[in-house]
């Protein structure tokens, strides 16, 4: 199937929470950012409240950011088309992830994709929709992330891996790879080139290569 028979999603949404982790988020999204220049898309950041969310963990001496959602997970448009989970240290914490896993498993089946990283797919592990796919997750934390999901098929060696309509990558930096090959796959090999050169990112093109593995 052509990219034009495709007809590539505009509509995206990111998962926000208390201790995500910075690079999982804007690291896809500058690569959405990027490709707006050109391609017109839309893009809403979705938490539990609108109350500005933290990047930091609360410890002596660490420091992080504030990303203030626009919708909450009870006002997600109905239109969108593609989610985005990241991970981090809040990923850990059950009052934080119960409503994410809640609106991941309301959500998905009106989805065209659902894509993860790091310690994201732990996240929606816990929602039941990984269940019989293959996924893969951040390797530092591969023994917890997988004890999230027992009846999904963790693939270990994998920078990224894709089951159907969920992308799911490996830590952090891996999601950068992950979303340059979503590109390619939904707007062409172009597009996602264009897109790495401008960012002057050398791409992980293969999804099996994974040194960390």
């Amino acid at each position: 199937m052509s990219t034009e028979e495709k007809q590539p999603p505009t509509k995206f949404g990111v998962v926000v929470f208390p201790g995500f982790q910075a690079l999982d988020v804007f690291g896809p999204l500058d690569a959405l950012n990027n490709m707006s220049r050109t391609t017109p898309l839309e893009l809403v950041t979705l938490a539990a409240t609108l109350d500005p969310v933290s990047t930091k963990v609360e410890a002596p001496g660490r420091i992080g950011q504030n990303v203030l959602p626009t919708h909450t997970f009870d006002d997600c448009p109905k239109d969108l088309e593609v989610l985005l989970v990241p991970g981090g240290y809040g990923a850990r914490d059950p009052a934080i992830t119960a409503p994410i896993a809640e609106f991941v498993r309301r959500t998905f089946p009106g989805l065209r994709y659902l894509l993860t990283v790091c310690t994201g797919s732990a996240i929606v592990a816990q929602s039941g929709v990984l269940d019989r796919r293959r996924a893969t997750s951040n390797k530092r934390d591969w023994e917890w992330a997988t004890s999230q999901g027992p009846a999904v098929h963790w693939v270990r060696q994998a920078r990224w891996v894709v089951d159907g309509n969920i992308w799911t990558s490996s830590g952090v930096s891996a999601g950068i790879d992950l979303m340059f090959a979503f590109i390619a796959d939904q707007f062409g090999e172009e597009t996602a080139e264009r897109l790495a050169d401008t960012a002057e990112y050398v791409r992980n093109v293969s999804a099996s290569d994974d040194p960390f593995a």
